[in-house]
């Protein structure tokens, strides 16, 4: 009988320490005080002004044994947008950009992960700005996971970037001497 007992709780204990480290997916809840989404473009070709998105929230289910299987949703606040100049913010804002009266939030919604190295992956989805919804592909990089010492929680961290077009969301104004492309950069972070 006590052969028995062990097997059986060699079996369970093997089969909790493989659910716990192998193919677990952990939800990690976005961190917006360290995680931004900045953003380039060309202006009459004189120079690159670049901005920011602050105020982000969101998750992401990651699995670190089958990143594969991890996905995100990340909503952006536009009222967060910062360019270091008030008038200009209050211009991004207006019907002529973001129309944050109108549509306030832009969210990009996982659909597809595709591991490209160790640390590296091709993560495309579903991001929508004013009314319009599109396919992108972020260059996704993962940084690090592990217990962040200031707050003591199991954290991770990603930085990504991609371009888009922003007439394939409806923002014409000043086209084309202002860029039609922007480049996106995202640095984020988040903790469970």
């Amino acid at each position: 009988m006590k052969k028995y007992q062990i097997i059986l709780t060699t079996i369970i204990s093997y089969l909790l320490f493989s659910q716990a480290s192998f193919g677990e997916t952990q939800k990690y809840i976005i961190e917006p005080t360290h995680t931004t989404v900045s953003w380039v473009f060309d202006h009459f070709g004189f120079s690159k002004p670049s901005g920011k998105f602050n105020n982000i929230s969101g998750f992401i289910l990651f699995d670190e044994a089958n990143p594969q299987n991890s996905s995100t949703e990340i909503t952006i606040n536009i009222k967060g947008i910062s360019t270091g100049f008030e008038k200009f913010d209050e211009h991004l804002k207006s019907k002529d950009f973001f129309d944050i009266k109108n549509f306030p939030i832009a969210k990009f919604i996982s659909k597809k992960i595709t591991v490209t190295s160790k640390n590296k992956a091709k993560i495309t989805g579903d991001l929508t700005i004013l009314s319009t919804t599109k396919s992108i592909t972020l260059e996704a990089i993962y940084n690090k996971s592990g217990i962040n010492p200031v707050n003591q929680k199991p954290t991770i961290g990603f930085s990504a970037k991609t371009s888009i077009k922003r007439s394939d969301f409806g923002v014409n104004y000043a086209l084309p001497n202002i860029a039609d492309k922007i480049d996106l950069i995202i640095e984020l972070e988040a903790n469970q």
